[in-house]
């Protein structure tokens, strides 16, 4: 019987880092369930974008959203129309 590792967990710290880059000493679950709804949020809407990660940074009551796509131009649609939308849905998600 093999043991099944999480091929994540397997490499941060050695050729990956975490997804969610934050620290929270008080509302940890809150704003962990938001990270959560965000990424649920954005594979659902860019489902055609080719989204292989979304990076989560939280510094000093912001949140900073990055998505690493392979299909920017979906993301970022005619003169930027596409990506105002998607930031301002992204910021009624996050209380950051």
């Amino acid at each position: 019987m093999g043991h099944k590792v999480n091929p994540v967990g397997l490499r941060v710290g050695i050729n990956r880092t975490w997804d969610s880059r934050w620290f929270a000493e008080n509302g940890y679950a809150k704003m962990l369930k938001e990270d959560i709804q965000i990424r649920e949020f954005l594979e659902k809407r860019l489902s055609n974008a080719g989204v292989s990660r979304v990076v989560i940074e939280r510094p000093a009551k912001k949140a900073r959203v990055m998505i690493y796509t392979a299909r920017p131009g979906v993301v970022i649609g005619k003169k930027g129309e596409a990506i105002e939308v998607l930031r301002r849905e992204v910021a009624q998600r996050c209380s950051a």
